[in-house]
């Protein structure tokens, strides 16, 4: 049984590092090239196993750049599938306390975006694990986004997901990430109607986050009944995969979300896990043990 899934996972984890074009060959509008197809060849590699992606977030410098690093690397050995790797924010308004405290701490650090892509360079140094840039308009916006968007594909960047920044408002991003061969990966919600839904479907690329409630991120005892239906109908307009956040805290919940979506996300529980362990070794075996429990769930 271990062996099937070490060859399960080694399958998924080969075309991490693959290269090419997207299946639409270049001749559809939402070709985009090298990131937006590693991601969506993990989540096709996966389903063909019918397993479904584990997908950690973490932000980049909390505690220190060294330790995020070494995090990546551990939880991409416990079975992660794909990075969201935060970009600290002062303001960080879609982010319950949690989430908030881990950029406040980044900054701290003196983390900014140049450090963060330093970082992915690092990492893909050691790693091919799809890593997805998940941060608010305003410093992308003032770095330059066309300098943003290069120096990111130079650093081995795959997706970057913007908060605050609607499908309605993104062409200027979107031309940047899209001459660069990144993904675009954007949000929807429980309230988000038919208009919004098709949009995102034209627009995104790489995989859809639905948010599975309203509010902030956080992690919570308990799942809305309602996310279900929500995928079932989002599914009537795209074929891109659907990863589901906000909220994921334990294997339970996180089961009962792979049972529909295509990938789970959790951040806050992780996040919760390092700022309460001072230790290196122990944040990271810490870590490591949440990040393999949640994932063992989303395997047949």
């Amino acid at each position: 049984m271990k062996k099937n899934t070490a060859m399960k996972n080694k399958s998924a984890r080969a075309v991490k590092g693959a290269k090419g074009r997207c299946g639409c060959g270049g001749a559809e509008e939402r070709c985009w090239g090298r990131g937006a197809e590693r991601i969506e060849r993990v989540f096709g590699e996966l389903a063909k196993v019918k397993e479904k992606a584990f997908i950690p977030f973490v932000t980049a410098g909390d505690p220190s750049l060294e330790v995020t690093e070494e995090l990546i690397l551990k939880m991409e050995a416990a079975g992660a599938d794909i990075i969201e790797l935060g970009i600290p924010f002062s303001d960080p308004m879609a982010d319950g306390p949690t989430i908030q405290a881990s950029s406040e701490r980044a900054l701290l650090q003196g983390v900014t975006i140049k450090k963060v892509l330093t970082l992915v360079k690092k990492v893909r140094r050691k790693s091919g694990i799809p890593i997805v840039l998940f941060g608010y308009y305003n410093p992308m916006f003032a770095y330059g986004l066309g300098k943003f968007a290069a120096e990111a594909k130079s650093a081995g960047v795959d997706g970057v997901l913007v908060v605050d920044l609607p499908p309605e408002e993104s062409g200027e991003l979107e031309v940047e990430l899209r001459a660069a061969g990144l993904a675009l990966v954007f949000l929807l919600t429980p309230v988000s109607d038919e208009k919004r839904m098709r949009l995102v479907a034209k627009k995104g690329s790489g995989f859809i986050y639905f948010v599975s409630l309203t509010g902030v991120t956080g992690a919570r005892v308990k799942m809305k009944a309602h996310v279900a239906e929500h995928i079932k109908e989002l599914r009537k307009y795209t074929k891109l995969p659907i990863g589901v956040g906000f909220g994921v805290s334990s294997p339970s919940q996180a089961a009962a979300i792979g049972a529909h979506a295509d990938g789970v996300i959790v951040g806050s529980a992780i996040i919760d896990i390092i700022a309460k362990t001072s230790n290196k070794r122990k944040v990271l075996t810490e870590v490591g043990k949440f990040v393999a429990s949640l994932k063992a769930v989303l395997r047949p």
